[in-house]
């Protein structure tokens, strides 16, 4: 589906499904597009649920200029959702996503009905290096955060989705990347204040994270659930920072726990 945000093409991604329930919400990370969702949204769509995973500005099919601030991302997300009539929506990010999603409940209370936390850490400081790297559009911000991104198993091979190399799949989305807009991602995450985003929130909280996640430590995730008074973590074993790749049936459990928590009712 396309729709306008700000007077730029939007795509988004739904799951190969039209369904008219809850809208989900799914945001990827940086230098990433709606494709890490597939799974989650291919399930929640034909389970009449609408799905909503957009390509953030300048990435994937989008159009417009990244932007290079999570507040700014979080309120463009709340406009792409106006300009699809939703009111509320269950919130999920992964990595730079999880800062979004976060700054959206901050920002909305009210419409989120919960929110779900992929990866996530506050702060999410970026190295020098790959900063440096992604500045410069040097291919050597890709091969570190691809690398750093996947556990050992992950690296060597045994992916549980037959005929996927999950390092040769992450360096060709991460390859697709327009100049600029990767160093744009990472200046939002090495920004971001967590300070910013510390409004209470009465809706359930999910925080998955990988217990060999090496860009946000589950330690981190660990410290991030406990800002929430209704927060639920799930730890997955051997698990890189990609676990939409590596771990993907957990995290569809995962995620489909939180839904049913607030429309099982």
């Amino acid at each position: 589906m396309r729709t306008h945000v700000d007077g730029h093409e939007v795509f988004v991604g739904q799951g190969s499904g039209h369904g008219d329930g809850t809208a989900i919400l799914m945001l990827h990370g940086a230098g990433m597009d709606h494709t890490v969702w597939t799974l989650p949204a291919r399930y929640f769509a034909r389970h009449g649920f609408q799905v909503i995973a957009p390509d953030l500005p300048a990435h994937g099919r989008s159009g417009g200029e990244a932007l290079d601030s999570i507040p700014a991302l979080a309120a463009w997300s709340w406009r792409l959702l106006d300009a699809l009539k939703v009111e509320k929506a269950v919130l999920f990010g992964h990595s730079m996503g999880s800062l979004i999603a976060s700054a959206m409940a901050s920002l909305h209370p009210d419409r989120t009905l919960a929110l779900g936390l992929l990866g996530t850490s506050e702060p999410m400081r970026v190295s020098d290096p790959l900063l440096n790297a992604a500045g410069d559009n040097h291919p050597a911000a890709f091969d570190m955060a691809n690398t750093w991104s996947h556990s050992l198993r992950g690296r060597l091979g045994g992916n549980p989705q037959p005929g996927t190399w999950l390092m040769a799949s992450g360096r060709r989305l991460l390859d697709r990347n327009r100049p600029g807009v990767y160093a744009a991602d990472f200046n939002a995450c090495n920004r971001f204040d967590p300070s910013t985003i510390q409004t209470p929130l009465s809706c359930p909280v999910l925080v998955i994270a990988g217990e060999s996640d090496q860009m946000t430590p589950v330690k981190a995730g660990l410290g991030v659930a406990k800002r929430f008074s209704h927060s639920t973590v799930v730890k997955l074993p051997g698990c890189g920072h990609s676990m939409l790749g590596e771990k993907p049936n957990e995290v569809l459990d995962a995620m489909r726990g939180l839904v049913s928590a607030v429309t099982s009712t």
